[in-house]
C-alpha cells in the first residue's frame, strides 16, 4: 500500500537526514594567473590534441615568434628566388626550435620535418596561381600523377616515416639534401631524351615522389623537374607543373604526420600529430609575405650565382643534419 504524502506534512519527518555541518567563510578568494614557465610545463604534458589557449600562450613567447618569423622569411624569399619548396631550409633550424620547446631530439627531428611540409600546403598556392594564370601548368601531367603522389605519401608518412627513430631520418634528409646541393651547383639541366611514360608509369612516378618526399619533408622539385625535362616536357612548365604537385605532396604527406603522431608521448598540447602548430602558422604567414619578395629579386639579380651560393648553405645544413643522425 503506498503512502500519500500531502503538501502540510513534513517530508523530513519520513526521511531523517543528518544535520550539515556548517559552513565556514574562508575569506575572499584570490585568483592567481599562472606565469608563462608554469604555462609551459602544464602544455609539454597535456595530449597533443589539446588546443587550449593556454597551450598556444604558452609556446608563442617573444622570442620563438622573432625566429619563426625570419625563418619564414627566409624559406618564402628563396622559395620565390630559386623555385624551391623551402622545407630543405626549414627542417634544420626547425629541429633546434623544437628541442628548445622541452621536446627530446629523436622526437624533434620528426616535428621539424612533419612542420616543414606542413608550410609547403600554404607557400605552394600562391605558386601554383602565379604559374596558372601564365598557363604554364601541365594539369594533363598533374592528374596523372597525383594518386601516386597521394599513394607514395601515404606509405612514407603513415608507414616508413612513422616506424624510423629521428637518428634515421635525419641522415635521410641529409644524404637528399647533399644530393640536391650538388645538383644545384652543377645547374646540369637533363637532356630530353624520351617521352613521358603511360599511365602505369606516371603513377609509379608519382609514388616515389610522394614516398621520398614525405620522409624529408621537401616539395619534390629536386625530382620531379629534372624528370620531367629528361621527358621531353619543356623547362618552363616542368618548373609550374612541379610547383603544382608540391600541394597534394605537402597535403598528402601532412595528413599522414597529423595520423601518425598522434597520441605519441612527449609531443607539445600545440600539436597535430608531429606537426607543431605555433611553427606552422607563424611560419606559413612569412613565408607567403617573402615569397614574392623572392620572386621580384630573381628578376633582378643573377640567378646562377646566387644557386651556387645557396648550394653552399644546403651542404652546411646537409652537415648539421649528418652530425645529427650521427651523434644522436
Amino acid at each position: 500500500m503506498g503512502v500519500i504524502v500531502s503538501r502540510q506534512m513534513n517530508p523530513k519527518l519520513l526521511c531523517p537526514c543528518p544535520p550539515e555541518p556548517p559552513v565556514q567563510d574562508a575569506g575572499p578568494v584570490r585568483w592567481q594567473t599562472p606565469s608563462i614557465a608554469s604555462a609551459r610545463r602544464f602544455a609539454l604534458y597535456t595530449s597533443p590534441l589539446s588546443f587550449t589557449p593556454l597551450s598556444f600562450l604558452a609556446v608563442l613567447d617573444p622570442l620563438l615568434v622573432l625566429q619563426l618569423l625570419l625563418l619564414g622569411l627566409c624559406g618564402g624569399f628563396l622559395a620565390g628566388l630559386l623555385g624551391i619548396g623551402g622545407g630543405m631550409v626549414l627542417v634544420p633550424f626547425l629541429t633546434v626550435i623544437v628541442a628548445k620547446q622541452g621536446v627530446e631530439a629523436d622526437l624533434a627531428v620528426k616535428m621539424a620535418i612533419a612542420t616543414g611540409m606542413a608550410t609547403i600546403v600554404f607557400t605552394s598556392l600562391s605558386s601554383v596561381r602565379a604559374h596558372h594564370l601564365r598557363g604554364a601548368v601541365r594539369w594533363d601531367i598533374w592528374r596523372r600523377f597525383v594518386p601516386g603522389i597521394v599513394l607514395g605519401a601515404a606509405l612514407a608518412s603513415l608507414g616508413v616515416f612513422a616506424a624510423l627513430n629521428g637518428q634515421t631520418l635525419a641522415l635521410v634528409f641529409a644524404l637528399f639534401v647533399a644530393f640536391s646541393a650538388t645538383q644545384m651547383w652543377l645547374d646540369q639541366k637533363p637532356a630530353a631524351s624520351r617521352t613521358l611514360p603511360g599511365p602505369a608509369g606516371q603513377l609509379a612516378a608519382g609514388g616515389g615522389i610522394g614516398f621520398v618526399s614525405g620522409l624529408v619533408g621537401a616539395g619534390g622539385g629536386f625530382i620531379s623537374v629534372p624528370l620531367l625535362v629528361w621527358c621531353n616536357v619543356a623547362m618552363h612548365q616542368a618548373v609550374a607543373t612541379s610547383a603544382a604537385l608540391g600541394f597534394p605532396i605537402a597535403l598528402a604527406n601532412s595528413i599522414g604526420y597529423a595520423l601518425a603522431g598522434h597520441n605519441t608521448p612527449g609531443l607539445p598540447a600545440a600539436s597535430l600529430g608531429y606537426i607543431f602548430l605555433p611553427a606552422l602558422l607563424v611560419i606559413a604567414l612569412a613565408s607567403v609575405l617573402g615569397a614574392p619578395l623572392g620572386a621580384r629579386a630573381a628578376h633582378a639579380l643573377p640567378v646562377r650565382p646566387l644557386k651556387r651560393l645557396f648550394a653552399l648553405v644546403l651542404y652546411a645544413l646537409a652537415a648539421f643534419m649528418l652530425y645529427q643522425g650521427l651523434s644522436g
